[in-house]
């Protein structure tokens, strides 16, 4: 695309139009990342390889499904996620939304800096013997992020098409050299982790869910670059091979070397430097798309500054919340996402497929969208009391915010219709 038109509130053009495989390649980046490394690392560790790989599935499937729906409905309507939840939600009900998903991904834009500081740091000391200043990690890697992110996603398709094939490469590679180690644990089938964890297959399920619970609402940010439904339906399969074969890769590592770190993984195993680089590289690449897709957010509520000076200072507020440690709260972070964004989804594929037909009309964009805020706000408010379990739906708290949201929606357009 044109480095300095990122169609923030206007149609693609077909000039900027690209394939779907480069855009599977930019999907995948996102699961070559320390966090959910590090998320496959620990689940692993906590319930074992058997119960990983099925929480690994159906949360896999879970969320194939919802980016399969979404996606045609970027490719359909040329819009960004963000001027199609101006239809459901109204204009001024959409920044409400904005706002709050604004606020999620730079969470994401924290966390990933944070771990990769800490990376950075790790790898100093192992290989060089010299400590860094934490601080001084975190601004130097955001100082690279967002130089990356201003340039826009091209520059995020050339960095994926060369780091995304490497380090699938590699981290085959550093898994054949684990399953070779001689260790206590001889067969991963037999791992038996420590119930003192705490965590459930359900539990490990529902926070994987929350860990990309964004990527189906996000998913028209890309796919309305792609050339048509065929080719944007490729793009994601990106997400079904990338993210589950990241995390199968994690688990097989972790448990067999009892280690959560991946540079602690890579060292046990000789692979520290080739790691860190490729590492490095890959985290670089899926924070930058979490900071574009921020600032995208954001543009929308805060509409007179310009791309680059909205990049600048999201990047500035994502570093100080890495400064203060915000991984910390990683995994209340990610139940918490299965509680409020669901419903989202829920809402605008109802509105696209079923009330617009597929057709939107840039000129017929009400005000405030209420039927679509009652609904989220009403489904997310029941979902967060299933959440802390004063009373149960589904048993899952994500499951009854989607379908919650969804019911409401229906019935509240149902109703105006007779």
């Amino acid at each position: 695309m044109s480095e300095n038109n990122q169609y923030t509130t206007s149609k693609v053009l077909s000039k900027d139009f690209t394939s779907g495989w480069a855009i599977a390649l930019v999907l995948a980046g996102l699961g070559f990342s320390l966090p959910i490394l590090y998320l496959g690392a620990e689940i692993a560790l906590s319930i074992g390889l058997k119960d990983s790989l099925i929480a690994y599935g159906i949360s896999t499937l879970v969320l194939s499904i919802l980016c399969i729906a979404t996606t045609l409905i970027g490719n359909r309507s040329r819009l960004s996620t963000y001027m199609i939840l101006r239809f459901p939600f109204g204009e001024q009900g959409a920044k409400i939304i904005n706002f709050i998903i604004g606020l999620i991904l730079l969470g994401w834009f924290s966390v990933a800096l944070e771990l990769l500081a800490q990376a950075v740091q790790e790898t100093s000391i192992l290989v060089f013997d010299i400590t860094l200043p934490l601080w001084s990690t975190v601004v130097f890697t955001s100082i690279f992020i967002t130089v990356t992110t201003i340039y826009g996603i091209r520059s995020l398709e050339k960095l994926s098409n060369i780091a995304v094939p490497l380090l699938t490469l590699f981290l085959g590679y550093a898994t054949y050299k684990a399953l070779g180690l001689s260790t206590e644990v001889t067969n991963l089938w037999d791992y038996t982790p420590d119930p003192s964890n705490g965590m459930s297959l359900f539990d490990a399920t529902s926070v994987l869910i929350g860990s990309s619970i964004l990527v189906p609402i996000l998913m028209a940010d890309f796919s309305r670059f792609i050339y048509n439904d065929k080719q944007s339906l490729i793009a994601v399969l990106g997400i079904i091979i990338g993210t589950p074969l990241v995390l199968i890769i994690s688990a097989i590592t972790a448990i067999k070397t009892g280690e959560v770190d991946i540079i602690k993984i890579m060292n046990s195993l000789g692979l520290i430097v080739p790691a860190f680089v490729l590492l490095f590289v890959s985290t670089w690449v899926t924070n930058a798309s979490n900071l574009y897709s921020t600032v995208l957010t954001f543009s929308t509520v805060q509409t007179t500054w310009t791309f680059r000076t909205m990049c600048i200072i999201t990047s500035i507020l994502g570093t100080i919340l890495a400064l203060f440690q915000f991984s910390d709260y990683l995994f209340d972070f990610l139940d918490i996402l299965g509680v409020f964004t669901p419903s989202i989804s829920a809402i605008y594929l109802l509105d696209f497929f079923w009330l617009k037909q597929q057709q939107y009309d840039l000129s017929k964009i009400p005000s405030w969208g209420v039927k679509g805020l009652i609904s989220w706000g009403a489904s997310s408010i029941i979902a967060l009391f299933t959440y802390f379990e004063f009373f149960q739906l589904t048993q899952a708290h994500f499951l009854d915010s989607f379908l919650l949201a969804g019911a409401l929606y229906f019935l509240l357009n149902r109703a105006r219709s007779h």
